[in-house]
């Protein structure tokens, strides 16, 4: 009997408390969930590591799950079982997900099924876990909401991260001059190799000055900014006329003048992958699945962390020095 108790319980990532990333506990005991109408339950063979999963663990985020909680959105896995109504998957189709019902950092996890979509056997399960949230963010930026276009020109600001390399990838096989930065010699390597013409070193005192001379003073089009912060009065100086900041990170607050804004009538737009429509997540994942096939989506996996390294790989997505691909737990 005790055996049979056994099979119901997993390993899973608990927080029971808003905090710094201590307060992420792995626990042996946690039920398998079961999946419900329109859901799949997925064994998780690796899951994604977002920087926004350290705002909500923290408390400082604008959406707050019900404590406790297990975080992680972007798995990929094999289905376990299927819930009434799903026609779409069975059990042992590889998936991926861009969103979980029960929390990704776990051996197990529930999805709703219009969330998980099939993984190709181009890509192996940690590249699937990289594709969630950096591509869709990436794709929606870029298009959702830059409304970018083929001859344009793009800035990837930190390009070497997960949804950095999302957006090189993508603008580039969609006919955009793609421009990058990143702050080590390895990440540069990296953004030249997932699809940029240009990349410069942001830790450079004169990088600003280099971009410029690139474009002949010209600008560029758009902006992908992750750490609007410290960049986004400076991005402003790097726009061309009607050109467009979008706002995928940030971490505190930040001083501009609107005045440089008024100049060439430029844009700052938010970007918010919550907030995508079914329609919009499904123009996504068309576009991505069709990359996929393609073969001009290539996740970059970078640190790889098992789950009980989990506090870890939350302190070094924020302190790192600097990314190279997407970082993943894997169970």
């Amino acid at each position: 009997m005790a055996m049979a108790t056994t099979r119901n319980v997993m390993r899973a990532v608990r927080v029971f408390e808003f905090g710094g990333p201590e307060v992420l506990k792995l626990q042996s005991d946690v039920l398998i969930p079961v999946p419900k109408e329109n859901q799949v339950l997925i064994k998780v063979h690796a899951c994604g590591v977002n920087p926004v999963e350290t705002y909500i663990r923290s408390g400082n985020y604008a959406r707050k799950p019900a404590l406790p909680y297990t975080p992680g959105s972007d798995v990929s896995g094999v289905i376990e079982s299927v819930g009434e109504h799903v026609t779409a998957f069975k059990k042992g189709d590889r998936v991926f997900s861009i969103g979980t019902i029960s929390g990704g950092y776990a051996d197990y996890a529930v999805a709703a099924a219009n969330r998980v979509f099939p993984l190709s056997d181009k890509l192996d399960f940690k590249q699937g876990a990289a594709i969630g949230i950096p591509y869709f963010t990436a794709y929606r930026a870029l298009f959702q909401k830059g409304h970018a276009k083929a001859g344009e020109s793009v800035l990837v600001h930190g390009a070497s991260g997960g949804v950095g390399i999302a957006a090189c990838q993508i603008a580039r096989a969609c006919g955009l001059k793609v421009l990058g930065t990143a702050g080590t010699e390895e990440g540069m390597n990296v953004v030249l190799r997932n699809g940029a013409h240009q990349v410069f070193n942001h830790r450079e005192a004169n990088y600003i000055d280099k971009i410029k001379e690139y474009t002949r003073m010209q600008g560029v089009n758009i902006i992908i900014e992750m750490l609007s912060n410290i960049n986004l009065a400076t991005d402003l100086h790097l726009l061309s006329c009607a050109g467009r900041v979008m706002v995928v990170g940030c971490r505190g607050t930040i001083e501009i003048n609107p005045r440089d804004t008024m100049s060439k009538e430029s844009s700052i737009i938010g970007v918010s992958l919550f907030l995508a429509t079914e329609e919009e997540r499904h123009e996504c994942a068309t576009a991505l699945l069709d990359g996929i096939e393609a073969g001009w989506l290539k996740p970059i996996v970078g640190s790889e962390y098992p789950l009980e390294k989990v506090v870890k790989a939350h302190e070094d997505i924020i302190h790192s020095s600097g990314a190279r691909g997407k970082m993943v737990l894997v169970p």
